[in-house]
């Protein structure tokens, strides 16, 4: 299994650009092209990494491969592979592959709920706590999944609009008390404004207690960084992103995607907060994902312009 990372950085930024970047892009990457971007981000420095999502191929034919990738990745030394699931059956498939992780995602948006995965949110609440159940039910000695579950259109939805702040709370707080491990607050469709991301996780951390919380922004309306320094403020430590800034979401009219790896490790580093996360070999591998996705839209202002001359990024032997 994987080796243990001996130094925690200050604040961990988790890639899933070969989940949500992938989703909406036309080529399909192979097994191996994917299993390469994943030892390479590890070789970069970036430790925790969603590999595929367990969703039906005809869905999205990009991750018929699910099982091969997931089962690939575990086997990389100093990855922790999360995969994300809509529903129980795509947790017991990540189960039985063995994961370390699986993310669970509901909409706090009913309207984008049942649009994303046709059921009300309330339904899904439901099925959550059918996953914890068969996750706790497995024979002993197998490894027990951390189970993360996230939070969607926690800022708004271009379907339903305006999402109150009470229906977030409410959410996180009846996932954490089904069994989440953990919880990932996400701007799906990049509506979100820093004073609105401060206020809302100021009141999501304090909720959470001592169970983790994350962010996941997209860069619609170019708010992006400034949202993670806003959750910075209020006390999140992890961030969701993607290299080159691809992903999105389907229901976003014109959406753009996460906020990109290479420019979000820039920020935290510039602002003297270790990611342990070299940003020139994120750059080398972004390189290599254009020349596999030829045509689709990479983003970067890092990629663009450079490293300033006054940035020296300190990393670890």
């Amino acid at each position: 299994m994987n080796d243990e990372v001996s130094a925690t950085p200050a604040v961990r930024v988790r890639e899933v650009g070969l989940r949500d970047g992938l989703q909406m892009v036309r080529t399909i990457l192979s097994t191996g092209q994917k299993l390469e971007w994943c030892r390479r981000m590890v070789e970069a420095g970036v430790r925790d990494i969603e590999v595929t999502s367990f969703v039906p191929p005809k869905i999205v034919p990009q991750f018929a491969d699910a099982v091969d990738v997931a089962r690939g990745a575990i086997e990389i030394a100093g990855l922790h592979a999360a995969a994300l699931v809509p529903n129980l059956k795509g947790a017991q498939r990540a189960f039985d592959v063995g994961v370390q992780k699986v993310h669970y995602v509901l909409s706090a948006s009913d309207a984008h709920n049942m649009k994303n995965v046709r059921r009300s949110t309330a339904e899904s609440v439901e099925d959550f706590a059918r996953i914890v159940a068969d996750r706790d039910a497995r024979v002993a000695g197998n490894p027990r999944a951390m189970l993360g579950a996230g939070v969607a259109t926690a800022f708004g939805c271009t379907i339903a609009g305006k999402v109150e702040e009470r229906i977030v709370l409410a959410l996180v707080e009846t996932l954490i008390e089904a069994g989440a491990d953990e919880i990932t607050v996400a701007d799906t469709v990049g509506y979100a404004n820093p004073g609105q991301v401060r206020a809302l996780m100021r009141q999501v951390c304090a909720l959470a207690g001592a169970v983790p919380v994350a962010c996941h922004f997209h860069d619609t309306r170019g708010l992006g960084l400034a949202n993670v320094l806003a959750a910075l403020d209020a006390g999140v430590r992890a961030f969701d992103s993607s290299l080159g800034g691809l992903g999105g979401c389907p229901f976003a009219p014109n959406a753009t995607g996460n906020i990109n790896t290479e420019d979000t490790v820039f920020l935290l580093e510039a602002e003297g907060i270790d990611t342990g996360i070299d940003i020139d070999k994120l750059l080398a591998m972004r390189e290599t994902l254009a020349a596999w996705l030829p045509g689709e839209a990479f983003t970067g202002a890092i990629a663009r312009a450079g490293l300033p001359k006054t940035f020296a990024q300190a990393l670890a032997a």
